[in-house]
């Protein structure tokens, strides 16, 4: 026998939000015949609701390890940085039961170099729903906080926000994107949320994930990469050790950023500053190859390349790295196919 639609939105309500505890004791005899009633329907449909309807369950929330790992090292062209720190961060954040804190991800880069793809992997990877799931929000700066006048009112809503959100679903996933766009300051007021806080009003964000994109330490990441190929030595040679630094001093002194000087960064928030590494033409050849197949194209090298041979690159002389990285490379395709 087949739920009906009734049953399934009413089993829906009672385990998925919370409803169950605000029904109000009409009378105790209809309490009871609905118990009794629901006893006999759960006991038959206890799972089918969770098939029909995103819920904070196991059955939506997930992490695939095996999965992230293969799209990072698939799909990700030129981060090998970015993919060490991603998949050791995420991996043991997500198979700590008790994490002290949630965990804080700061992505920095040019543009075009893979920043917000990577935040749609993670997302992938742990929510069924992925980037499309009721429990992944995105905020970019330019649309949801775009008048500094209105600050204190931004502060107040992306408190309530995340409380909210938190609230309803421990295992909620943040992605502020635009944070060199972001007003100073405002970042700061979720502070809170991600310090060591057993609970904060009865809620705990120790579960959440919070990741922040930024072109900010751009500069600081693209001079390293630079001075690394001037010297011959190898991109691969790059490591962590030689961009942690500078890159959490330019990005905590850099005015235009939203990071400028936040509590954030000063008290050792942010687990980890991820760079993201300038993009060479080969990795422009591998992004186009790539968006082919993800368009159902047979990928052709030849076209590729002449994609990516007629972008524009720095230094000019001798064109080492694509100044927009792959950013465009889909509708640039569409001229050559």
């Amino acid at each position: 026998m087949k739920p009906k639609k009734r049953h399934v939105l009413l089993l829906g309500m009672l385990v998925c939000t919370g409803m169950a505890e605000a029904i109000e004791p009409i009378s105790t005899s209809i309490a009871v015949g609905m118990a009794a009633a629901l006893t006999g329907f759960l006991a038959s449909y206890q799972n089918i609701f969770y098939y029909f309807h995103e819920c904070c369950r196991p059955e939506w929330i997930h992490f695939n390890r095996s999965g992230l790992e293969t799209d990072l090292s698939r799909k990700l062209f030129g981060q090998h940085i970015a993919s060490h720190i991603i998949l050791k961060a995420v991996t043991g954040f997500m198979n700590n039961n008790n994490p002290k804190k949630p965990l804080v991800l700061s992505l920095h880069g040019w543009t075009g170099t893979g920043k917000n793809f990577v935040s749609q992997l993670i997302a992938k990877n742990i929510y069924k729903e992925g980037m499309d799931s009721s429990f992944v929000h995105l905020f970019t700066s330019e649309l949801h906080f775009p008048h500094q006048s209105e600050i204190e009112t931004y502060k107040s809503q992306l408190q309530q926000w995340i409380k909210g959100n938190v609230t309803n679903c421990a295992h909620s996933m943040f992605i502020f994107d635009e944070m060199d766009k972001m007003h100073p300051g405002l970042i700061d007021s979720i502070k809170p949320y991600l310090d060591y806080y057993e609970k904060l009003d009865g809620v705990s964000y120790r579960k959440a994930i919070f990741i922040f994109l930024s072109n900010a330490g751009g500069e600081s990441i693209i001079q390293t990469a630079l001075d690394f190929w001037r010297a011959g030595r190898q991109r691969q040679e790059i490591l962590l050790k030689d961009l942690e630094m500078s890159l959490s001093l330019s990005v905590f002194n850099n005015k235009q950023s939203g990071l400028w000087h936040t509590s954030l960064i000063d008290k050792n928030l942010v687990d980890f500053f991820v760079p993201f590494l300038p993009l060479e033409e080969r990795h422009v050849v591998q992004c186009a190859m790539a968006e082919m197949a993800a368009k159902g194209l047979v990928p052709d090298q030849h076209v590729a390349e002449k994609v990516a041979g007629d972008l524009v690159y720095f230094p000019k002389p001798d064109r080492v790295f694509s100044v927009k990285g792959c950013k465009g490379i889909a509708s640039n395709l569409d001229y050559y196919t």
